[in-house]
C-alpha cells in the first residue's frame, strides 16, 4: 500500500509499505480523506513538533475519514463509513479520572511523541482499535467527516467556557481550528466575532456564521466587550489581545498551541479583571458530538478548501501553510 512518510525536515515521500493486518480487537480502514493539521506542518517543515523530533520515518495525519476494509469480528461490514478518535489513552491518574486525554503515557495518531513513533493516517489503509472507530450517521458524507477531529478540539474548548447561548464570543485566529471554533460557538447559540490579520480567513469565518469580523492589522478589538474568548492562534500578541478584549470576570480559553519556551504576554488585564484563563488540549469524547454537529450542519464542510493526492504532499503542505489561500487542506486517497 502507499504511505506518505516524513523522513526529516522538508523531506517527504510516498513509499510502498506492507499492508497492515488487524489483530484482536482491531479493524482495518480504507482511508479516503486525511486533514493536514498544524502539527503535520511542523513535522514537515521543521522535522519536529515542539520537543517531539522525527527520529524515524513518520506517517502524518490524525484527522481522517474512510470506510471499514476488514473487521475480523464481523461487527462492522466492509464499506461502513467511519471517522476515528485518534487517541489511545494512557495510565489513569488520581484527580483526573474523568479526563483520559490528560493521562500520561497515551499516544496520538501521526505523532513523534512516542518511540517508536505512532504512525498516522496518510496511508491507503490504517489499523486502529475498534473502540477508536466512530460510525457515520446516514447523511454525513465521508468527506465532511474528515473535520470531526478538529471540530472536537473546538467543542472541547467551548465546553471549558460553559454555556455560551446568547453570549458575545470572540475567536482570535481564524485558521482551521479557529474556523471550527466559530462553527461550534455559532451552533451553541453565541454571537461570534472572528479576528485575524488576513482577509481570506475572515471571509471563511463569515461563511461559517460569524456575525462580525475584525482585521486586527487595521483595527483594534474593543476592550472588555466579550464574555468568552477562544484564543486559537497561539501567538503571544493575540493572547494579550484576548485578555484585553474579555470582559471583567470573563473567560479566555487557550486553544492555539504555543512553543515550550518563555513568550511575552501582558497579564495585567488577567489580574485586574479576575479573568478565568483556561487551557484546552485535544479532547475526551467530544468527537461524538462533532459527528452529530457535522451531520446536522452541512455548511461546516465549506472549511475544506483544497484537496491533494499524497504524491503532491509538498504542494499540499505549502498551501496549508498559506492561511490567506486555504482553510482546511486534505489529502485524498
Amino acid at each position: 500500500m502507499k504511505s506518505l512518510l516524513i523522513e526529516k525536515a522538508l523531506t517527504a515521500a510516498v513509499r510502498e509499505v506492507a499492508l497492515p493486518e488487524p489483530g484482536a480487537g482491531q479493524v482495518r480502514l480504507r482511508v479516503e480523506y486525511v486533514g493536514i493539521c498544524g502539527s503535520d506542518l511542523h513535522y514537515f517543515y521543521e522535522g519536529a513538533n515542539g520537543a517531539f523530533v522525527v527520529r524515524e520515518p513518520l506517517v502524518p495525519g490524525h484527522e481522517l475519514a474512510g470506510r471499514i476494509d476488514l473487521d475480523p469480528s464481523g461487527a462492522l461490514p466492509e464499506g461502513t463509513p467511519v471517522t476515528v478518535h485518534p487517541a489511545r489513552f494512557g495510565t489513569p491518574r488520581a484527580g483526573i479520572e474523568q479526563q483520559p486525554h490528560l493521562w500520561p503515557g497515551g499516544s496520538y495518531l501521526g505523532s513523534a511523541s512516542t518511540w517508536p513513533h505512532t504512525q498516522g493516517a496518510a496511508s491507503e489503509f490504517l489499523v486502529v482499535e475498534a473502540d477508536m472507530v466512530r460510525v457515520l450517521p446516514d447523511g454525513l458524507p465521508v468527506r465532511r467527516a474528515v473535520l470531526a477531529e478538529p471540530l472536537a478540539v473546538a467543542l472541547h474548548a467551548l465546553g471549558k467556557a460553559g454555556d455560551v447561548a446568547g453570549v458575545e464570543v470572540l475567536v482570535t485566529g481564524s485558521g482551521p481550528i479557529g474556523l471550527m471554533a466559530v462553527a461550534a460557538a455559532v451552533a451553541a447559540g453565541a454571537r461570534v466575532t472572528a479576528v485575524d490579520v488576513l482577509a481570506g480567513p475572515l471571509e471563511r469565518a463569515t461563511a461559517l456564521g460569524a456575525a462580525a469580523t475584525i482585521d486586527v492589522s487595521a483595527a483594534a478589538v474593543e476592550p472588555n466587550a466579550y464574555t468568552v474568548v477562544l484564543e486559537c492562534s497561539g501567538v503571544p500578541v493575540s493572547i494579550s489581545t484576548a485578555l484585553r478584549a474579555v470582559r471583567p470576570g470573563g473567560t479566555v480559553v487557550q486553544v492555539g498551541m504555543l512553543p515550550d519556551d518563555p513568550r511575552p504576554v501582558n497579564l495585567a488585564p488577567f489580574i485586574s479583571k479576575e479573568v478565568r484563563y483556561l487551557g484546552a488540549f485535544r479532547f475526551h469524547d467530544e468527537i461524538d458530538f462533532a459527528v452529530d454537529l457535522l451531520a446536522a450542519n452541512p455548511g461546516i464542510e465549506s472549511a475544506v478548501t483544497h484537496e491533494f493526492p499524497l504524491e503532491d504532499a509538498e504542494e499540499a503542505f505549502a498551501v496549508a501553510r498559506d492561511s490567506q489561500r486555504s482553510g482546511k487542506v486534505v489529502f485524498t486517497l
